[in-house]
């Protein structure tokens, strides 16, 4: 027998790290379940973690459901912690009480913290789930770390007995790129940014580093064009993180004047030491990402620079 995702029987059990779809036994994993959740606001015990505990109990005065309180545009976010391509999401819906309230309830899926992650992509709006029913979205491997609920309007509560997220971890197509930098500091060579790992202290050997100089640059090559929808980077976390501050990030084809040429994505304001910071492209096209910092007596140190996107599909 083949359990299915929206079977009733299914909710009746708690749910584990992954699963079998026996048709095709491989492993389907609920990412959301290692995500930290949040809310807009919260009402009595409606925590919310509660929709991430791997239990589709529906009755919220058992303690397993999330609550806001009454308010403009409530929101529930999860971060998984790093980018996947999403392929559904499956909601379980209040059962003892008010399933309306879901009713035009949106998800979003994205990269972008900005206004909660309310700015992300849409995947679909939910028309209706019947009370303590579980349904399931497709959303088409959308790629994001973020996935957001907001019910737009006044006066509304959220509600979420469980969420869960399925998908596949998007790949950092920068790991089997070629790297390569304006000049070389010490050990700070280029490949250091593509390593993938995100060791921010220079000292430990995985961080780029350039000389003093005019215009430092860092870039690798993809090898193949690409839809570049997220360029995420780390900076050094042991010293001087106020170097990268106005570094901008280039996208193209072109290796004139080293890829500087390229279009931009973004102006890199500041990304404070150790942290890791995702700028989105929006799906800027491309098979050169490049690091510029423009002016004089300039350092350039990435301690890792990471690619997501799709390839464009005119292959080099």
């Amino acid at each position: 027998m083949v359990l299915e995702l929206t079977d009733p029987s299914y909710s009746i059990f708690p749910l584990i790290s992954y699963f079998y779809l026996f048709t095709l036994s491989v492993p389907v994993v609920n990412v959301a379940l290692k995500g930290v959740a949040n809310q807009s606001s919260l009402h009595g015990d409606g925590h919310a973690h509660n929709a991430i505990d791997g239990n589709r109990e529906s009755d919220f005065f058992k303690l397993f459901c999330t609550h806001t309180e009454h308010e403009t545009n409530p929101w529930w976010r999860v971060d998984l912690l790093d980018m996947y391509r999403v392929t559904a999401v499956i909601i379980t819906n209040r059962g003892d009480c008010c399933p309306e309230r879901l009713d035009g309830a949106e998800i979003r899926i994205g990269k972008s913290l900005e206004n909660n992650g309310i700015n992300n992509p849409r995947c679909v709006v939910i028309s209706n789930i019947p009370a303590g029913q579980t349904n399931n979205f497709q959303c088409n491997e959308m790629e994001g770390r973020y996935v957001v609920v907001l019910i737009p309007g006044q006066d509304k509560v959220l509600t979420l007995c469980e969420f869960e997220v399925y998908g596949t971890p998007a790949v950092n197509v920068a790991l089997k790129g070629v790297a390569n930098q304006s000049s070389l500091h010490e050990y700070g060579q280029a490949q250091n940014a593509i390593d993938g790992n995100r060791e921010s202290d220079f000292f430990k050997l995985l961080c780029t580093h350039t000389e003093h100089e005019t215009n430092p640059w860092w870039r690798v090559d993809l090898l193949d064009m690409y839809r570049v929808t997220a360029v995420i980077i780390t900076n050094r976390g042991d010293c001087c993180p106020e170097r990268l501050d106005g570094a901008e990030i280039r996208i193209g084809n072109s290796l004139e004047n080293n890829g500087i040429n390229n279009p931009r994505c973004v102006v890199i304001s500041n990304i404070p030491a150790g942290q890791t910071n995702t700028f989105q492209c929006n799906e800027m096209e491309g098979r050169y990402v490049v690091v510029l910092i423009p002016g004089q007596d300039k350092v350039l140190t990435l301690c890792e620079l990471e690619v997501y996107g799709t390839t464009a599909g005119n292959h080099l």
